[in-house]
């Protein structure tokens, strides 16, 4: 038996048998168009062999397009009436219950996924976008790649390199465990309800840890003190961590940074090498 996917009519079916009204305070705007569903697997470069990690599978248009293509989908969702009712709908869709794990939780607080997971498609709130990818890239290296749609603000942030106005800490903090790069746009017009922001998909594909984690908190805190203060110059940024203006001048002049720069400017391998000044002191 093929697995066949969900339409906008029974969506709406199967939300009324569960009396459900989507939330805005969870982010409920569930996907209603299956070629959008196909589109994000094949961007996602989803395989047989893929032990795919899905975040908010919702009433699981999404979760029936991984598992035409994946023979393992582990799905995280919060809201028990829609982790429940994911099951029956896979199985009366056609796909095999061994190829479902299903996780009735807060994606934000699981620490452990069996299985080792080796990519990752979300459907993210914006509200919590950013800190679930950051947790899931930092919590679980064994995934590789994935596709996250999240709002089209937070996927240009997340996307943006030094220089730009809307580089900041999202875009610095995910560069130390991955490559993300904007994939595609999202019309507003294939979720019900229609949501009143544009989405888009961000693609990300891991590479090795800049650092170990004492490094990486280091080169955090730096991240948060240039963007919490993204008008001043670096000098003015660091002074209190080196002892005050003219050894922070010292420090960046070392790493090869010009001082009265200001954070926006740096890489996320720029806040590295500060870290690692401060850090051999």
């Amino acid at each position: 038996m093929s697995i066949t996917l969900l339409g906008a009519g029974e969506i709406r079916e199967i939300a009324e048998s569960l009396d459900l009204r989507p939330t805005k305070s969870l982010g409920q705007n569930f996907v209603i168009d299956s070629n959008t569903c196909q589109k994000i697997v094949r961007l996602a470069g989803i395989t047989s062999s893929d032990h795919v990690v899905e975040i908010g599978p919702g009433l699981g248009s999404l979760t029936l397009a991984l598992l035409q293509a994946s023979n393992k989908v582990t799905a995280i969702e919060i809201d028990k009436r829609l982790a429940d009712q994911l099951e029956v709908t896979a199985k009366s869709h056609g796909a095999n219950s061994k190829n479902l794990i299903i996780i009735n939780g807060d994606a934000l607080e699981v620490n452990e996924i069996a299985g080792k997971p080796n990519k990752l498609v979300a459907n993210l709130p914006y509200n919590i976008s950013v800190p679930v990818l950051l947790n899931f890239l930092e919590k679980f290296d064994s995934i590789t790649s994935g596709i996250v749609m999240v709002q089209s603000e937070v996927a240009e942030r997340l996307a943006a390199k030094p220089g730009s106005k809307i580089y900041g800490v999202p875009s610095a903090k995910a560069a130390w465990w991955a490559d993300l790069k904007l994939a595609d746009s999202v019309s507003r017009s294939i979720f019900w309800p229609v949501p009143k922001v544009d989405s888009s998909l961000v693609k990300f594909t891991r590479h090795k840890p800049l650092g170990d984690e004492i490094l990486r908190h280091l080169t955090f805190d730096l991240v948060d003190r240039a963007f919490g203060q993204r008008r001043k110059m670096l000098r003015s940024i660091y002074a209190d961590l080196a002892g005050g203006s003219a050894l922070a001048e010292q420090l960046l002049t070392a790493c090869g940074i010009e001082p009265t720069i200001r954070g926006e400017l740096l890489t996320i391998h720029d806040f590295l090498a500060i870290a690692r000044q401060l850090a051999g002191r």
